[in-house]
């Protein structure tokens, strides 16, 4: 039996196009198909996922059919929505080692035994060139043009390239091929959605319905939850990574967390932000970090994070499971060098600035100058920035 709850649908949510197409299609009592995309641009789903993938579990048991579509295809052209250049392209063979994990990720969330799981490279990768004329021919330049991420880059005289137009008709296509009543998604996929909506109609389809969701701001603070701005929180991140890095969020984005992550009540969440003006956030901070990884891991592990937390920042005591670094040798090294090569950095450039700032320290003790040699020692202990442990070892123990 198949509900439609609306007020569920729209807690939490920012548009729903339209709620009168929606109930219309719910009407006869079927299974509504409902649709959410991932590009397999990196191996991990974070919690920017999660909040659409939830809601997503919403519709599944209210015994709708939920069909997750991984964007095997669309990865390698790149979606350019919020971004201010062009994407760097993608290999198929570094899609698919990516999309590897993605299933089992959303099974932390989804039933995926009742979803449906598709890759959109069944359908795009058969399009013909005449087919794909004709769809293009649906749509104009200043429509296209109208998306705002494009908008700034022409104004601002930055490359849009050709293959880029191409993504959101790719996208719509989509919507086609599995014949999705709604699609949902981040705010910033709107565009796409209304686009797909035309192209259904092109193709004799009845146009999907459209729900979008806030978009989780990342730990900088900043900018949304991205793998590639490495502001993310994965949900399959170890215990104490994912603890940590929910610590990190500014205080700023608790009750956000607390809504979107962790779908707290509008009446605990006015509680909550009135504790915040009358107390130390931190205390909000530690109970929203131990409930996020509580609901990815288990109470066990979350509270070992916790104590693992307090030991480390609060006490200065060095992680109980700090990760070996196998040495040929244990020979005199450029510090900003040895960094980046053991992978605590992502370049020579941004080590410097890390150590420069007193984000480095061995043994306990700080290294501020990027140029200083550092001879290696059995069991010596680097850590570089708030959570980035290695431990010196020639020989593998395990």
């Amino acid at each position: 039996m198949c509900t439609l709850n609306v007020p569920l649908i729209r807690q939490n949510a920012v548009d729903l196009i339209t709620e009168d197409e929606l109930v219309e299609k719910a009407k006869d009592g079927r299974p509504l198909r409902i649709k959410l995309g991932a590009d397999p641009t990196s191996p991990d789903l974070h919690l920017g996922h999660a909040v659409v993938l939830e809601k997503m579990r919403e519709f599944q048991d209210m015994g709708h059919h939920v069909i997750f579509v991984i964007g095997d295809f669309t990865a390698m052209i790149g979606d350019p929505s919020g971004r201010n250049k062009v994407r760097k392209p993608m290999t198929l063979e570094e899609v698919r080692v990516n999309s590897q994990t993605y299933v089992q990720q959303v099974s932390k969330i989804l039933d995926v035994a009742k979803a449906e799981i598709r890759y959109n490279s069944e359908w795009l990768s058969k399009i013909s060139m005449a087919e794909l004329i004709k769809m293009m021919s649906q749509f104009t330049l200043s429509q296209i043009l109208e998306r705002d991420d494009f908008t700034k880059r022409f104004t601002g005289q930055i490359p849009i390239f050709m293959h880029e137009f191409l993504y959101p008709i790719m996208q719509g296509y989509d919507s086609v091929a599995i014949q999705a009543d709604l699609e949902m998604g981040g705010t910033d996929q709107k565009f796409n959605f209304l686009l797909a909506r035309e192209l259904q109609i092109y193709f004799g389809q009845k146009p999907q319905a459209i729900l979008t969701m806030p978009l989780l701001v990342g730990t900088d603070g900043e900018a949304k939850m991205s793998k590639s701005l490495k502001n993310y929180i994965g949900i399959t991140e170890k215990p104490d990574d994912m603890f940590g890095k929910a610590m990190s969020i500014p205080d700023s984005l608790i009750l956000d967390y607390f809504r979107l992550a962790l779908h707290y009540s509008q009446e605990d969440l006015k509680s909550i932000s009135y504790e915040l003006t009358v107390t130390n956030p931190m205390q909000y901070k530690m109970k929203l970090a131990k409930e996020i990884t509580r609901k990815y891991h288990s109470l066990e592990e979350s509270d070992h994070a916790l104590s693992q937390f307090i030991a480390v920042h609060r006490n200065k005591e060095i992680p109980d499971d700090v990760p070996a670094y196998i040495v040929k040798q244990l020979s005199p090294v450029r510090l900003a060098d040895f960094i980046t090569e053991a992978g605590l950095s992502p370049s020579k450039t941004e080590a410097k600035r890390i150590i420069l700032q007193g984000g480095v320290e061995v043994n306990g003790e700080k290294w501020s100058d990027p140029f200083s040699h550092l001879t290696l020692t059995e069991g010596m202990v680097i850590k570089v920035g708030k959570r980035q442990y290695i431990k010196i070892q020639t020989r593998n123990e395990s």
